[in-house]
């Protein structure tokens, strides 16, 4: 398997961090990944080095989480997808395939239509945020409420109970990982939240020419918005992995690296 490196790179609106794995040689095909909200691209670490076999791939921190610098304020998501693409052109990358679940989908559809059509290879999105506008209204007002510390440590239950609602009690390393990085950000963790619910991909993904996989696990939280997408992008493909309530690269990373690189390669051969 490749072996996952870790990395920094300046950009005008502060420093992002990154993971990457894959050959050095540049004619291998690049994969830009990017996490949902309020994790990092730890949530793809299990999963890089297969996707390494094949390609050159780098999974982004959104700024503000992880250990990218944080804006001054929230942002919109258009204004994190140029960040993020500062980021990967001054690594040099220039033709690439785009990758992300939750808001991280919506983070890939945006950098794709800034990037533009010659330089974007295909997408592979998961649960992708799109909503209606009472959808949205909905999960502004009740998804990511502010949070506040106290004496009684009530945070560290809230969250606990969180991710035992959304991803189920059968993964407990997974709700502490997820615990750990909500709490490292605590005071912005909802920041990327509501850019994701302000933020209507519609236009950019219509806009999107280049083949789609939609690559969900069956009891994801948002896979009902799958033949929303279909019906906007008729050239998509979806995949559904049975059993899982979400988080493929990191409960399944063959997988998600198998059906990855099938899709960006063509050629499917089960990584190491």
């Amino acid at each position: 398997m490749s072996r996952v490196r870790r990395g920094f790179v300046e950009t005008s609106t502060g420093v992002l961090h990154f993971r990457h794995a894959g050959p050095a040689a540049e004619d291998a095909p690049a994969l830009i990944l990017f996490h949902e909200s309020p994790l990092s691209s730890v949530i793809f670490e299990r999963a890089l080095p297969l996707l390494g076999e094949r390609l050159r791939v780098w999974a982004f921190d959104t700024p503000g989480y992880g250990l990218s610098d944080p804006p001054p304020h929230p942002l919109e998501i258009p204004d994190y997808a140029r960040r993020l693409l500062h980021g990967i052109e001054t690594l040099g990358i220039r033709r690439f395939a785009v990758g992300g679940g939750h808001t991280g989908a919506s983070l890939a559809i945006e950098v794709a239509a800034l990037a533009g059509p010659e330089r974007i290879s295909c997408a592979i999105l998961s649960g992708v945020p799109l909503l209606t506008p009472e959808e949205r209204a909905d999960y502004l007002a009740n998804w990511s409420p502010e949070i506040a510390l106290d004496t009684e440590g009530s945070l560290y239950r809230w969250a606990w109970e969180r991710y035992q609602r959304i991803w189920g009690p059968d993964d407990p390393a997974l709700n502490t990982l997820a615990i750990l990085q909500l709490l490292q950000v605590w005071d912005r963790y909802n920041w990327a939240y509501n850019a994701a619910f302000r933020h209507d991909p519609a236009p950019s993904l219509a806009s999107l020419a280049c083949p789609i996989l939609l690559l969900n696990p069956e009891d994801d939280l948002l896979n009902y918005t799958d033949p929303r997408v279909l019906e906007m992008t008729p050239h998509a493909k979806l995949v559904r992995v049975p059993g899982l309530r979400g988080q493929l690269p990191w409960r399944r990373p063959h997988i998600f690296a198998a059906e990855t690189i099938a899709f960006i390669t063509g050629e499917r051969s089960a990584p190491r």
